[in-house]
């Protein structure tokens, strides 16, 4: 475009290929072009075949590749392991329409299909699908308008374990030599447990005992102490949660509180285990418990903080998994 206009204004061919560094064919051809369809034909064009021209697999075939990558293991299309590979979806390929392809030429594909290479999150086999879709489109809607209609308060509670000989976080170190982080010697832990609310409110309790019926209790009671409105607690089916004593307690304190059980095998639906995921990585880093007095204290000071942030707390909400709980 440059070359043309200074043709437009009067310089001669051979001036205009020298200043451009261009031979006057080049320049003569751009003038042409010019002339013939305006700016418009000196913009560039692609260059080679088009997206999806000459390919060797149908976009049918394509498709029903994507999609069993997507709804299928390895293992359930007759291929070895749990994770797709470049070189296992040749195989597949082949196995399906006796086409060889090399990982570059798989990667090509993958890419034109919107497939990247990720960390897979995890389900327990025993999670049952059709138990976690009831939870999230009966059985959840329906306890938030409960509560709703009794001006209740919804929470959702897990327990976690704090060990001594966790190490959090990562530091710098030279290449080939692994930093050392020293601890006591001796193990300790400390036990929590918490409950969160989509407003942001946090309660807690932090025990050195190990969590059975009895702490569950002393935990209930504690927290019904903080509402002046009935609560419905959401937990897990540990098993003691749904304990004699834990039942007794619940029938002593119906007015108080309600208990409602997640599907069985299923943590990714608990907002509260991304609070058990945050605690463990925000364990202070310049300094170790050398007791369990000290570790309980650390994690009491993690949870003081939580508790006035509560822009933190709702965000727990916000996760892939659980952003059900507030979706309407």
């Amino acid at each position: 475009m440059l070359a043309v206009s200074a043709l437009v204004e009067g310089r001669d061919r051979a001036e205009v290929a020298a200043l451009f560094r261009v031979s006057v064919r080049a320049v003569d051809n751009w003038w042409a072009r010019w002339q013939a369809g305006g700016r418009d034909a000196l913009l560039s064009r692609p260059r080679g075949r088009r997206a999806g021209e000459h390919q060797v697999l149908s976009e049918a075939e394509q498709a029903a590749v994507r999609q069993a990558v997507l709804d299928h293991t390895p293992d359930d299309l007759g291929l070895s392991g749990q994770l797709w590979t470049r070189g296992l979806i040749a195989e597949l390929i082949f196995k399906l329409y006796r086409v060889r392809f090399t990982e570059p030429g798989v990667g090509k594909y993958l890419k034109r299909w919107g497939l990247t290479f990720q960390r897979p999150d995890k389900r327990a086999v025993e999670q049952d699908p059709e138990a976690v879709r009831i939870w999230r489109e009966e059985t959840w809607p329906a306890i938030r308008a409960r509560a709703k209609a009794e001006n209740g308060e919804v929470l959702f509670a897990d327990q976690v374990g704090i060990r001594s000989d966790q190490v959090t976080g990562r530091t710098w170190g030279a290449k080939g030599q692994t930093p050392v982080v020293h601890r006591a010697g001796n193990r300790f832990s400390v036990n929590a447990m918490s409950a969160i609310s989509t407003k942001g409110r946090m309660h807690f309790m932090v025990f050195t005992e190990s969590f059975d019926s009895k702490v569950m209790c002393r935990f209930l009671d504690r927290l019904v102490g903080h509402f002046d409105r009935k609560v419905h607690l959401v937990v897990d089916r540990h098993s003691a949660h749904r304990s004699k004593t834990v039942r007794t307690w619940i029938a002593d304190h119906k007015d108080q509180v309600e208990l409602h059980f997640l599907p069985s095998y299923s943590p990714e639906m608990n907002p509260d285990e991304l609070v058990n995921a945050d605690l463990k990585r925000s364990l202070p880093h310049t300094h170790r418990a050398r007791n369990q007095t000290e570790l309980a204290a650390e994690t009491r000071r993690f949870f003081h903080r939580r508790q006035r942030q509560p822009h933190i707390v709702r965000g727990y909400f916000g996760g892939r998994h659980v952003h059900y709980v507030i979706d309407e």
